[in-house]
């Protein structure tokens, strides 16, 4: 393919446009390249062009991201891109989340290749991990000079039908496949190799890099009795009749603290939207996942104090590790606010 044609997502600091007095702009589109997109095309030497720039604040994207990405994806198609380059974001969480959003969308919705960049830990990784091509970048704008070579040659071999490298060869973070290569020696013979290796403090490269997850110490034990006041927590997805405030059954953009109803939770009252276990059994008896019925006997027992008269919920279905980890802080945060100094946490 020559001549392939490209769409651009920036927002409105990259565009040109302004700081943080312009996050609020709603999405916009310009004909041709903008910003960086000017970079990008004088890499591709004629081979590429960028037919369109579509802009966002990161304030408007993030206050709503789901309805912002359907006003989104109409001007993309409009333009017949062969790929959509989104960022780079750097560390920039806003912008960051709305490029993951925006290249999940564009590869779900549309069928169409996506290559955004950014910095790991950056939490729109976890949005567009596994769609999305994203080429690792630094925490400093100044590094734009790096990435963006990494970003058009990408872009370019996605828009042609090419099938891109491994993700050490390309600059891609590792996208959770695993394909069957051919090579010269046995299983048996690499693994003794990097086993040497690793011995003898060489270098070398794993076939299976292992998830890191944060260790969490635990908190010391409370004495029984007046002094404990007791909150539930709950990641069921249980909600009020009628879900009131929509939360999600996967990937939930939020979490929501509701008033405890008495002594137990009655079915019909309360239901579990979960989109991930067969939640059945737990609306005929909600307390199943959120016991307040025992937790209620345990007060009138003198075992705990109080129970918080609230109750905190989210569904943790596909949710973002990154995501979840917010949630989980600004919880804690709500929790000591609310004099809370233990807590019983449900899951699925």
């Amino acid at each position: 393919m020559e001549n392939f044609r490209v769409v651009h997502y920036l927002n409105q600091f990259f565009a040109g446009i302004g700081g943080e007095d312009q996050a609020d702009m709603s999405p916009a589109i310009r004909e041709g390249c903008v910003g960086p997109g000017l970079s990008l095309d004088r890499l591709w030497q004629g081979q590429g062009k960028i037919v369109a720039t579509v802009i966002c604040g990161d304030n408007y994207f993030s206050t709503n991201p789901e309805a912002t990405v359907q006003e989104l994806l109409p001007l993309i198609e409009a333009h017949h891109p062969d790929v959509v380059i989104a960022g780079p974001a750097f560390a920039s969480g806003r912008y960051g989340l709305s490029c993951g959003y925006l290249c999940r969308a564009v590869v779900s919705k549309l069928r169409i290749p996506c290559v955004t960049s950014m910095e790991p830990e950056n939490p729109g990784v976890q949005e567009a991990k596994g769609l999305a091509y994203i080429i690792s970048a630094s925490d400093r704008v100044a590094r734009m000079g790096r990435v963006l070579p990494k970003v058009a040659r990408l872009a370019a071999k996605l828009a042609c039908g090419q099938s891109p490298g491994a993700a050490q060869e390309e600059g891609y973070l590792p996208r959770g496949y695993r394909l069957n290569t051919l090579r010269t020696e046995s299983g048996a013979v690499r693994a003794v190799n990097m086993l040497l290796a690793k011995m003898n403090k060489h270098s070398f490269m794993t076939e299976i890099p292992l998830p890191q997850y944060d260790q969490v110490t635990a908190a010391a034990p409370l004495e029984t009795g007046g002094k404990i006041r007791l909150a539930l927590v709950t990641e069921s997805g249980l909600v009020p009749e009628g879900n009131p405030d929509h939360l999600e059954s996967s990937r939930a953009t939020k979490w929501l603290k509701y008033p405890i109803p008495g002594e137990k939770y009655v079915a019909n009252k309360h239901y579990s939207l979960h989109g991930g276990y067969d939640v059945r059994f737990v609306n005929a008896d909600p307390n199943r996942v959120v016991p307040l019925d025992a937790v209620a006997t345990l007060v009138r027992e003198g075992v705990i104090g109080e129970v918080c008269q609230h109750y905190y919920v989210t569904t943790g279905m596909a949710a973002p590790i990154a995501r979840a980890t917010k949630f989980g802080s600004e919880i804690a945060h709500d929790l000591l606010q609310e004099g809370v100094n233990m807590v019983i946490v449900t899951s699925t």
